[in-house]
């Protein structure tokens, strides 16, 4: 009868389920191919403008650091010193500071004064660097390097070449600007795309008196562009305003100069179609609207195709003047569209396939499950609260089967305490008979039965909530006493029971009984803070061992409360 009834029931559950699914894979897969074309240009304006926003923070974070480097060269509002020479080892520590806090990309600072002279901290590590002097302003500069930072000063190399402060870019920046941002150039000895930030020293007259300024490599932007995920078409680049690129996701930033030695590349004249058609339209969108960001267009590259763009001009008050450019085919977005209808319909079929077989075996599954789950519900009912219900699932199944351990565990547990409640101590006793009866074992337990002292007291002068406290306080006192295998259970009221899985004797016992009353002697944190509080008077522990004092729980547990009331006529 239940296997004809069940065979109906799958039946009507999966038949359905089976055509639902696959007028609803056909429905959903034209409705999205649909929707999709509509709103490529709402996702690609959203994708294309966190993109630029993304390439914006990251260009923030490179650049940043330069203006803390020069901060703790030369913290604002301090002057220039008279002479280096007399203020070295001031400068020495200071642009070692400064040279730690972004080592990587600032390792290089220095500074140059009006009469020519010079000071400078290239950091090679964490432990070595050296000092580039020039003391008298005038000559060539003296190469010391030295290690740590009051290591001592190497023997000095001379340069070949003389090297004036005076007549670098940096140096006039500074001198025309309190902060700024040289040009864009190629480092002479690394080959890399590097700017300088420069700052303006005054004297103690508010006269200018010299530069300070750090190195910053540009090698980060663009490794960072070219790690950049976009599309497989998509492009991503950085350019100055006159179009010098800076970094680009695809392609070289630079190209072969004279002498071989590399050369700004112009996004004008890369050999990459979409690098030039992306920087042309840029420059009209900005000529025609200004600057500001990010703003999302559209354009069409030299072989006809539609492009989606996005760009940002960035700047700030240090003369930085960059614009960051992101352009995507717009077949791109379309080939996700379409790629997505052909794998909807394609799971879908697959997906309808199985169905039959897969709703058969959940419907057996459900089915054994509740099964499980009624018979625990009914041993439950007949008051059997210790056979665990094993939970493996993690559906609405696993859910349900957890609220029924869950049930079980809140049944056997004492809600203030959280300890074992007098059912968990009934039954783990009884247990232990069983366990010490079937196994024969010669090592006896022990129960401990402990009343508070002068509980009542605490309660009716200082409230039920200060007595909770005290509960909660003794409770974990007893719990920290134990030992893992052991029970400590809240039998009633201000009434424990503390079950010892195993002892050796009674005289361990009554070792083990004293260990319980001097933790129940002690202050209790409850009532630290209440004045006119009583002090604690501890707790009588009475004693029951087993087998010696009773063979049963309901006898043990009669012997160990009557033991603790001998205890309470001596206290």
């Amino acid at each position: 009868m239940f296997t004809r009834h069940g065979m109906t029931l799958r039946a009507l559950l999966t038949i359905p389920y089976l055509g639902l699914v696959l007028g609803l894979a056909a429905v959903i897969g034209a409705l999205s191919y649909a929707s999709g074309r509509e709103a490529v240009n709402t996702l690609s304006a959203k994708l294309l403008t966190d993109t630029v926003l993304r390439i914006e923070q990251a260009i923030a974070k490179h650049v940043s650091g330069s203006e803390a480097v020069l901060e703790a060269a030369f913290p604002s509002g301090m002057t220039a010193p008279p002479d280096i020479e007399s203020d070295l080892p001031q400068l020495r520590t200071r642009f070692w500071l400064a040279t730690s806090v972004h080592r990587d990309p600032n390792n290089y600072a220095y500074f140059g004064d009006r009469h020519g002279r010079f000071f400078g901290l290239w950091r090679y590590s964490a432990s070595e660097a050296e000092l580039r002097l020039r003391l008298k302003g005038e000559g060539s500069r003296a190469i010391r390097r030295f290690e740590g930072i009051n290591g001592a000063l190497g023997a000095p190399t001379i340069e070949s070449r003389v090297y004036d402060p005076r007549e670098r870019l940096w140096f006039k920046a500074g001198q025309s600007q309190a902060n700024a941002w040289t040009a864009v150039y190629i480092d002479f000895k690394t080959e890399e795309l590097v700017c300088t930030r420069a700052k303006r020293v005054l004297g103690t007259e508010g006269q200018f008196e010299g530069v300070v300024a750090t190195d910053l490599s540009l090698l980060q932007i663009n490794q960072f562009l070219q790690k950049l995920s976009i599309s497989q078409r998509g492009l991503a680049m950085v350019v100055e305003p006159n179009g010098d690129l800076i970094g680009v996701s695809r392609g070289p930033n630079l190209k072969p100069g004279a002498e071989g030695r590399p050369a700004r590349l112009n996004a004008a004249e890369s050999a990459d179609a979409l690098v030039r058609a992306t920087y042309a339209r840029t420059q009209e969108l900005l000529a025609r609207n200004g600057p500001g960001g990010p703003r999302t267009a559209t354009l069409t590259d030299e072989q006809g195709e539609a492009v989606e763009m996005g760009f940002a001009r960035i700047r700030d008050d240090a003369g930085l003047d960059w614009i960051v450019m992101v352009a995507v085919p717009r077949d791109d977005f379309l080939h996700s569209i379409t790629q997505n209808f052909y794998i909807t319909l394609a799971v879908a079929l697959i997906f309808a396939a199985g169905t039959t077989v897969i709703g058969l075996s959940v419907l057996s599954t459900v089915r054994q499950q509740l099964l499980k789950f009624a018979e625990a519900a009914r041993r439950i009912g007949d008051g059997d609260m210790s056979t665990p219900l094993a939970v493996e699932r993690r559906d609405e199944l696993g859910e349900l089967a957890r609220s029924f351990a869950t049930m079980q565990t809140r049944l056997l547990t004492d809600t203030l305490t959280g300890l074992a409640n007098r059912d968990a101590l009934l039954r783990r006793i009884e247990e232990r008979v069983s366990h010490q009866r079937r196994r024969q074992d010669a090592r006896p337990f022990a129960l401990f039965f402990i009343d508070l002292n002068e509980f009542k007291a605490i309660n009716d002068r200082l409230g039920h909530d200060v007595g909770d406290r005290v509960l909660k306080e003794v409770s974990q006192r007893l719990q920290d006493t134990v030992r893992q295998q052991d029970l400590v259970a809240r039998y009633a009221g201000d009434e424990f029971v503390v079950l010892i899985d195993s002892v050796d004797s009674r005289r361990e016992a009554e070792t083990l009984r004293d260990q319980l009353r001097r933790v129940l002697a002690q202050p209790l944190l409850a009532l630290a803070d209440i004045d006119d509080a009583p002090e604690n008077a501890g707790g009588a522990v009475g004693l029951a061992l087993f087998p010696d004092d009773g063979q049963d729980c309901d006898t043990l547990l009669k012997r160990a409360d009557a033991d603790m009331y001998v205890e309470k006529t001596r206290y």
